[in-house]
């Protein structure tokens, strides 16, 4: 058999094998979406829940938020309370795809932006996941995507080497991140055009 010119897979886990999106509970809470807009995005911020992916935990975060915000302080506290809802299931084909990549002897890994604690949750509920022989998760090593010691990490637990590894993100900027670490990288959109791409790769 030809040696393959890659061997391993690393996948991001929100949105790309899992969906992940705070609008399921905040839909819930606002009765305008025009409200909830502005909520994520001048409360409850992407760059607020980055310091949840670095480490800093919810009670934390929180409480410097609501100091700032004591009117949205219950809607604040639900990103905590109710994070899993946020996460109602896998992504259409992700699962059948890392199938299909076991069935084929493709070593398959984890690279993820992600709070402490909530991985194991994860792993109960989608059986899938523990397809992933490791899973770097952010908030453990205090680094978060697409800064590069995160990706020399993942390379180091998984045993892999850059050039024959393929590093799937739906954030562009973490692709690039890793292909400046020599990994090659894949900018996630849906399972479909992820298909066609590790068939590329001579994976499927």
């Amino acid at each position: 058999m030809t040696e393959r010119a890659i061997d391993t897979v690393v996948f991001d886990i929100g949105n790309v094998l899992l969906v992940w999106d705070p609008r399921f509970v905040y839909r819930s809470v606002f009765a305008d979406d025009a409200d909830m807009e502005a909520f994520l995005a001048e409360v409850c911020t992407m760059a607020w829940h980055t310091e949840h992916d670095r480490g800093v935990s919810f009670e934390d975060n929180a409480a410097a938020l609501k100091a700032l915000h004591p009117d949205h302080g219950p809607a604040i506290d639900l990103w905590q309370a109710r994070f899993h809802d946020m996460i109602p299931g896998p992504v259409p084909g992700a699962a059948e795809l890392m199938a299909r990549l076991k069935d084929k002897g493709v070593a398959m890994h984890g690279l993820t932006n992600m709070p402490h604690g909530v991985l194991p949750v994860l792993r109960e509920r989608f059986a899938f996941l523990n397809g992933l022989d490791t899973v770097i998760v952010s908030a453990e090593e205090k680094m978060v995507k697409p800064e590069p010691g995160i990706y020399q990490v993942a390379l180091e637990r998984a045993g892999a080497v850059a050039e024959k590894t393929l590093f799937v993100d739906d954030n562009f900027a973490n692709v690039a991140g890793a292909q400046a670490c020599g990994l090659h990288g894949h900018h996630f959109q849906d399972a479909g055009r992820l298909a066609a791409a590790l068939q590329d790769f001579g994976l499927l």
